[in-house]
């Protein structure tokens, strides 16, 4: 398909903290105990995109993630690791790679996507109608705890997330606006002569920006160029890509500035017949260039862009690793309703040993060599490899990694225990978050903490 694919892995994200840390970057946090970037790398690898990028901010993360891959996917995938500096944001880490891009169209993929949407869809839609940029949207995820006992603290009711307000075509094909961020908080604001040049949009506010994209190259390389400033392809680039392709639409239908800047009501009748013909058309290379003039009439083609979607199916799951509330969330659906991302291991790993009268409910998951003590509750949780849990254990809508020690009597609700951490006896957590090597004392309750060590 001679696509070359780029994988945004982060880094240390802020936001995770204190989940993430200099041992276990943001791209290697568990997911149902695998990596989060497995999820992508095994959908690429199914859509038969074999060749990556994998961009990893910071050097020794970048030598973490790098070491995960080559033990994990050898003879599997070609796979290039290109560490770029922190917080530069995803269009400065395609703008700092850039010299390493040289197919005809670019698959940029975020990842901490977990999803069963395969690549190669979007990546085919991008080829059919040659656009300038093909962006995945997909349902909002409903998100927050399910019931009492687990994430979230206060907050126990489900929620939408606050994502995105787009405007798409008849045949819901082309994106014609986008408002992301601090911008969905205000009235959407469209001037008439947009509005006339499209003839009819149709709003959503049920859509998200899955962070999968297919670029044409020459167009991502001249932005990224041209717009030194522009940080994040969501925010800066997608937004920039559809108000160029719009303005020159516009331009096209000749809207009288005075009528734009007037309070009447905006009707598409009259332009009903020259978005049939955009759209008949838009399928072609030349989309744009048909229609574009010079001032003077004569025919001439214009540096504009097509901006196309790919719309998964309401049935499909797509969610980003991007906060806590998230990781929980996700580690609950891929041992639940999503199960069929898990690969195809038993829920219980090999070698658990399991005390008298312990019990581990459904939806669970337990690590390789971990051992519990008698008289132990598992329930909606998952436990790593080589934990130590002693009798009397309730662990309720948990994620527990690697290597932790569990104290007798302890009781752990809605809460992430990060590896090597070490419970004493009778803790009680609810909503917490534990770091990586934090010792919590012996008898010690917490409600909604995030327990650290201090950075030195």
């Amino acid at each position: 398909m001679d696509f070359q694919v780029v994988v945004l892995a982060g880094g240390n994200s802020k936001n995770l903290t204190p989940l993430v840390s200099k041992e276990l970057p943001k791209p290697l946090l568990p997911v149902a105990n695998c990596p989060v970037l497995n999820y992508v790398l095994h959908q690429l690898e199914q859509s038969n995109l074999k060749d990556l990028i994998v961009v990893v901010e910071g050097e020794d993360a970048a030598l973490l993630v790098g070491a995960w891959i080559s033990g994990t996917f050898i003879d599997r995938l070609h796979v290039e690791i290109a560490a770029v500096p922190e917080d530069i944001g995803t269009a400065g880490a395609l703008r700092a790679i850039s010299h390493h891009l040289t197919a005809k169209d670019i698959l940029v993929v975020s990842g901490d996507l977990v999803s069963d949407v395969p690549p190669g869809a979007l990546a085919a839609t991008h080829r059919r109608h040659d656009a300038a940029v093909t962006t995945m949207l997909c349902s909002i995820p409903v998100c927050g705890p399910l019931e009492s006992g687990s994430s979230g603290g206060k907050d126990k009711a489900k929620k939408l997330g606050r994502y995105n307000i787009i405007g798409l075509d008849p045949s819901k094909q082309f994106l014609l606006h986008i408002a992301t961020g601090a911008e969905i908080e205000k009235d959407a604001r469209i001037s008439k002569r947009i509005l006339h040049a499209v003839g009819q949009m149709e709003m959503r506010s049920d859509l998200m920006d899955a962070h999968m994209y297919a670029f044409k190259r020459s167009v991502l390389q001249e932005v990224l160029d041209v717009k030194d400033t522009f940080q994040s392809l969501k925010e800066d680039v997608l937004p920039y890509l559809v108000r160029s392709q719009l303005k020159s639409e516009a331009l096209l239908n000749r809207t009288p500035q005075g009528e734009e800047n007037s309070n009447e009501k905006v009707s598409s009748q009259n332009n009903q017949a020259f978005i049939s013909r955009i759209l008949a058309n838009a399928s072609t290379p030349s989309f744009h260039g048909i229609y574009s003039e010079n001032p003077d009439g004569s025919s001439s083609t214009r540096k504009t862009h097509k901006c196309c979607v790919y719309i998964a199916s309401s049935s499909s799951y797509c969610v980003r690793l991007n906060s806590i509330q998230a990781f929980m969330d996700i580690n609950r659906d891929v041992t639940g309703d999503a199960d069929h991302l898990l690969s195809p291991n038993n829920i219980i790993g090999p070698s658990p040993k399991l005390g008298t009268k312990t019990t581990v409910g459904p939806n669970c998951r337990l690590g390789e060599g971990s051992e519990m003590g008698d008289k132990c509750q598992v329930k909606r949780s998952i436990i790593g490899r080589h934990c130590r849990i002693g009798s009397h254990v309730k662990v309720v809508n948990s994620v527990v990694m690697n290597h932790v020690t569990i104290g007798d009597g302890c009781i752990i609700q809605g809460s992430v225990i990060c590896s090597n951490v070490q419970l004493q006896e009778r803790v009680e957590l609810k909503d917490c978050q534990v770091g990586a090597g934090f010792v919590v004392t012996a008898g010690s309750e917490y409600k909604a903490e995030s327990l650290a060590k201090k950075e030195k």
